[in-house]
C-alpha cells in the first residue's frame, strides 16, 4: 500500500514555529508517512540560473519568503511528534561542509530515534554557489565523493579519507545514526545524471514536480535500466515523487510503475490554529482509494 508523505514545511507560512507543531503533529495524528523540507541557502531577485522543475525556468517561491535551515526546521518537527519519518527534500549537499553535514544529521537522527532520511541533491543556482564560495562546475563529482565520506564518518569509530574535495585522517565524529551506523540517502532531480547517481550509490530518489504519472513513468524506466547497468536492486529503492498536478485516483497507477510514496506538496495555512483542520481535510483526500501513510 502506497505510502503518502507531506511537503510543507520550511518557507514562507510553513516556517513559523507553531505552524510547524501543528502541521507535524496533525500529519502524524492522519498518519502522513513523512514530513519533507527543502532548502536553498541563497536566493537573489534576478537569477540567471534556470530553475530544472519548472516550464519557464522560475522557481515560484519568491526571494523575499522565510526559507528555513531544513535540518534545524526538522528537528522543530521531530520535537512536536514521535513516530512520523523526517526527511530533506532536498539539502543541497555540495554546498556544504560534509564533516559537518554528517554529524549534525547524525544528531537529528539519534534525537528524533532513528526518524531520517537525508534527502540531497547537486544544486541549480549557480548565484547560490557564488555566494557560499563553491565551485559550480563538478558539483555531481563533488556530491558523490561527499556522501562517502558520510557514509564513512557514520559507520566507522575512527574515520579516514582522502579525496580531490575532501580529506580528514584519523577522526571520530559523534554520535552515530541510530540504524545500523546508517541514514537513508535518497537523491532529489529529475534528469538522467540525477537517476544514474540513484543507481549508482543511492537509497533512493526523490522524483519532484513531475508533470503527471507519464512523466513518473518515464523516469522510472530510466532508473531501471540505471540499476540494471549498476547491478542494483531497484525493488530496494525508496521511491518518493511529488507531481504538479497530484491525483488521489493515480495511486494504484504509480505504485504499479514502483512508486513507494507519493508526496503531497502544499502551503500550510498562517495561522497555527487552522493548521490541524488543514491537515484533516488533506487527510480526507489523500488517505482514500487505497492511499494510505504509516500505520
Amino acid at each position: 500500500m502506497m505510502r503518502v508523505g507531506l511537503h510543507a514545511l520550511g518557507i514562507g507560512t510553513g516556517a513559523v514555529r507553531e505552524v510547524i507543531d501543528g502541521v507535524a503533529a496533525a500529519a502524524e495524528r492522519n498518519g502522513f508517512a513523512t514530513l519533507w523540507a527543502g532548502e536553498h541557502v541563497v536566493m537573489v531577485d534576478h537569477s540567471e540560473s534556470r530553475y530544472p522543475y519548472s516550464d519557464d525556468g522560475r522557481i515560484a517561491v519568491p526571494a523575499v519568503a522565510d526559507w528555513l535551515d531544513p535540518l534545524i526546521g526538522l528537528s522543530f518537527a521531530a520535537a512536536a511528534t514521535s513516530t512520523i519519518e523526517l526527511a530533506t527534500g532536498v539539502l543541497l549537499l555540495p554546498e556544504h561542509n560534509p564533516v559537518l553535514v554528517a554529524k549534525q544529521a547524525a544528531t537529528l537522527d539519534r534525537l528524533s530515534g532513528g526518524r531520517l532520511t537525508l534527502g540531497i541533491g547537486v544544486g541549480w543556482s549557480k548565484e547560490e554557489f557564488d555566494a557560499l564560495g563553491v565551485p559550480f562546475q563538478r558539483r555531481g563529482a563533488r556530491t558523490l565523493q561527499y556522501v562517502a565520506a558520510m557514509r564513512e564518518l557514520w559507520r566507522e569509530d575512527i574515520a579516514s579519507f582522502d579525496g580531490d574535495f575532501v580529506s580528514f585522517d584519523s577522526i571520530r565524529v559523534n554520535p552515530k545514526p541510530v540504524r545500523d551506523r546508517r541514514i537513508p540517502i535518497v537523491f532529489g532531480g529529475n534528469s538522467d545524471a540525477a537517476l544514474r547517481r540513484v543507481a549508482s550509490v543511492g537509497d533512493g530518489w526523490y522524483g519532484f514536480n513531475l508533470a503527471g504519472p507519464d512523466e513518473v513513468a518515464d523516469r522510472i524506466a530510466f532508473l531501471r535500466s540505471a540499476c540494471a547497468e549498476s547491478e542494483r536492486d531497484f525493488g530496494a529503492l525508496r521511491v518518493a515523487v511529488a507531481m504538479q498536478e497530484a491525483d488521489p485516483a493515480s495511486a494504484a497507477e504509480l505504485a504499479a510503475l514502483g512508486v513507494t510514496e507519493l508526496v503531497v506538496v502544499e502551503s500550510p495555512p498562517e495561522k497555527a490554529s487552522d493548521a490541524g483542520e488543514w491537515v484533516d481535510a488533506l487527510a480526507d483526500r489523500w488517505m482514500a482509494d487505497g492511499v494510505e501513510g504509516l500505520s
